[in-house]
């Protein structure tokens, strides 16, 4: 990659820190300040970065200046922005230095204490606060100095177990970045359809549809695929790709673990709530991956976070602008999300009612956060109600945040909808799509049975027997409510339940732990919720209806597969934080000597599993590892990229050198709905980097005819080669191996 590529790439990060800095709440009662302006920083790094592709694609312009110019506009404006806020900190840090030598002159004359209660003792000067203002220490570099400062306050202050458990947590994160570094994208589905429409996107320069046999890509949200557009366009290649991945995952230990604050969590809640999350093998195994699961949860948990904190104050338009944004960004990535984020939108607009009709007498003093315009509660203070006379007023004001959400939401995913639907008359695709992954049946039998299997599937162990008992039972019991366990209607595709799921692959590897500490803390919750958050029960109460809720409609609207358990993240880091209450509020109680003994061992137990697991999976982990065979430090590139199917490796090769050495410019495409595409678009690059003319000989698409073969100069082929005999042109010559074969006209 070039100098100029590493600089590009700096813009994301650069606009990050400082939206950061700017976006962070002032008002000392925000829960997690920090947290917060990471996560709205993200949302709005994220829109742009959306809206940049659908603006740029609708005119054809998706390349490499276009998309530096608009990001040197966005970096150049947030930092005029952040100039111009610290410009009015000074001036209003100014206004108050001179307030405060004004008291003390004051004070002085009249030999009493200064106005306002300053006291010579508390600063560095006679009657001078002891601190600026928290405005005027608002730039990136104080911020940066006051994280430092509270790492190491923390781990001064923690305790051995509160010190392993971040070390823990730090260190599965950095391992997850070496090897996302070091592995080439490797992921079964990226190579069929993620990776592959963003190749069709930078040779075709624009979002329309292209004619295609593999109707994913083109009907499946391509949020996650928006991002890695940008990295590719900047580097050239594919090299930096699987971070997109990572840094999702570092967004829902950032969301999971201020959901756990919100909740009325400690540092300890909070710092299992991360370390169980980091140390789940799913997420492991998918913060070194280009699948778009963990980009999906982290919207999703920044739309969990945005909405408890609905519940506490009075939202204002930059709250409904990022709630809108981590609405639209979900259903943009992963409509899974949606089944979570929904009754997040339902638990916020209800709490937003209650509070606009609230006595204003009910309220105490509050000071405003300039980013979203709402009021905080100060110094703990009850939520901010309608003034006396006000309520319709206050109501009015919560249907149009909720509407100003809606609006914010479809401008995000309303683009691509519109594509769908103009490609395939429907929104949400063709028939083939929409009848594949969502329950056909919805009776309560069904439904039961679905969510038994999910079930069965996200809690497998390696324990043989156990599986094979419990699969044997949820079989039986589904014969005997009239249900078929292998039915269509509720089973995707031609899978067959039960599967092996607790091997460490990062499609569908199970989470039995923190899946079951998450379970057990949602029971908690729903039941007794003061035993576990004394000061806010209310809020956990409805928190934990919501992931239930989830859940539940999670087993009754998607069909029972096989790597399913990666579709259920989302609601996964949801639940854990949860879990980290739970299991917090276990080691606080007060009991008996023997019994509270018991119970921390029995905790750290479960906790050094969790641990071994998560190290398990980065160390033997499939498709990448650290040692072993197929490690990220001892395999080739090539072979890395192929080490779901390596019997393919050298077949592409092979027929990809065919190809060159033909000299064909226009190479026609023959495969099915499975088949692998990414390689083709590496093997036939141009020496200069430029994408190869690959068109498609079938098509999905009812107004995207394939290509005529006879208008192309050679034909590569995937899958069974009566397929590609069939539409090779007559006397051409056709050369096979196993898996893969390419044909060329005589005159080659």
């Amino acid at each position: 990659m070039s100098a100029a590529g590493w600089m590009l790439v700096a813009a994301p990060v650069a606009a990050l820190v400082m939206l950061t800095a700017l976006l962070r709440p002032r008002a000392a009662a925000a829960v997690a300040p920090n947290r917060l302006g990471v996560l709205r920083a993200a949302l709005l790094t994220g829109v742009f970065a959306v809206l940049t592709v659908e603006l740029l694609g609708a005119v054809g312009a998706l390349t490499l200046p276009a998309f530096a110019l608009a990001w040197l506009v966005f970096v150049a404006g947030i930092a005029v922005s952040a100039g111009r806020r610290r410009g009015r900190a000074a001036v209003r840090a100014g206004t108050t230095v001179a307030e405060d030598r004004r008291a003390v002159l004051v004070g002085a004359a009249v030999g009493g204490p200064a106005a306002g209660g300053a006291t010579g003792d508390a600063g560095t000067g006679p009657g001078l606060p002891a601190t600026p203002p928290a405005t005027v220490r608002g730039g990136v570099a104080a911020m940066l100095s006051g994280w430092a400062d509270r790492l190491t306050h923390l781990w001064r202050t923690g305790t051995r177990g509160e010190r392993l458990l971040a070390g823990t947590v730090v260190g599965v994160v950095l391992i997850e970045l070496v090897v996302a570094l070091l592995a080439e994208p490797n992921n079964f589905d990226s190579q069929t359809y993620h990776l592959p429409k963003v190749e069709h996107w930078v040779a075709q320069g624009s979002l329309d549809f292209w004619p295609t046999a593999i109707h994913r890509q083109v009907t499946i949200p391509p949020g996650a695929e928006y991002l890695l557009l940008h990295l590719r366009l900047f580097t050239g290649g594919d090299a930096l790709h699987n971070l997109v991945q990572w840094a999702a995952g570092i967004g829902c230990l950032l969301a999971a673990t201020r959901i756990t604050a919100q909740l009325g969590g400690g540092r300890r809640a909070q710092l299992l709530t991360a370390f169980l999350v980091a140390t789940t093998p799913m997420v492991a195994l998918q913060a070194t991956s280009t699948q778009t699961d963990l980009v999906a949860a982290a919207w999703t948990a920044c739309a969990a976070t945005l909405a408890l904190d609905g519940l506490r104050r009075r939202a204002g338009p930059g709250d409904a602008l990022a709630l809108g944004a981590a609405t639209g960004l979900t259903a943009l990535t992963k409509t899974s999300g949606l089944l979570a984020v929904g009754p997040l939108l339902l638990l916020w607009g209800l709490a937003q009612l209650r509070l606009a009709t609230r006595p204003a007498g009910a309220d105490r003093p509050a000071e405003a956060d300039r980013f979203t315009g709402a009021d905080e509660p100060a110094g703990g203070g009850g939520p901010a109600g309608a003034a006396p006379g006000g309520a319709a007023r206050q109501v009015a004001r919560t249907v149009g945040g909720s509407l100003l959400v809606l609006l914010v939401a479809a401008t995000v995913v309303g683009p691509f909808l519109a594509r769908e639907t103009t490609g395939f008359g429907h929104p949400l695709g063709p028939p083939r799509l929409r009848e594949s992954i969502p329950m056909e049946r919805h009776d309560p039998a069904s439904v039961l049975v679905n969510a038994l299997r999910i079930g069965h599937t996200a809690f497998d162990t390696p324990l043989a027997p156990l599986r094979a008992g419990t699969a044997a039972a949820i079989t039986a019991g589904s014969r005997a409510v009239g249900v078929d366990p292998q039915d269509r209607a509720i089973t995707f595709g031609r899978e067959v339940f039960p599967v092996p799921s607790w091997y460490p692959d990062e499609d569908r590897v199970a989470f039995p732990l923190a899946g079951a500490l998450a379970l057990l803390g949602a029971v908690v919750a729903l039941v007794r919720p003061r035993r576990v958050s004394p000061g806010r029960p209310g809020t956990l109460r409805a928190y934990a209806a919501v992931v239930v809720c989830a859940a539940l409609l999670h087993t009754a609207m998607i069909k029972w597969q096989p790597w399913g358990n990666r579709l259920l993240l989302y609601a996964l880091v949801l639940a854990v934080p949860l879990a980290g209450l739970w299991v917090d509020a276990v080691l606080r109680r007060r009991s008996g000597v023997g019994r509270r003994s018991v119970a921390a061992g029995l905790v750290v137990t479960v906790l050094a599993t969790s641990a071994l697991a998560g190290v398990l999976a980065l160390s033997y982990g499939f498709p990448r590892r650290l040692v072993g065979a197929g490690s990220v430090f001892t395999t080739t590139e090539w072979d890395t990229r192929f080490l779901r199917r390596p019997q393919w490796a050298d077949e592409f090769r092979w027929a990809a050198s065919a190809v060159r050495a033909s000299d064909a410019r226009r190479i026609g495409l023959v495969q099915q709905n499975d088949n692998w595409e990414y390689p083709w678009w590496l093997l036939l690059r141009d020496d200069d980097g430029r994408s190869p003319e690959l068109v498609a000989l079938q098509s999905v698409l009812p107004d995207r005819p394939p290509a005529d073969p006879a208008s192309v100069d050679a034909i590569v082929c995937t899958g069974p080669r009566t397929e590609c005999a069939r539409l090779v042109p007559a006397g051409w010559t056709v050369e096979y191996r196993d898996h893969v074969g390419y044909a060329l006209p005589p005159a080659r």
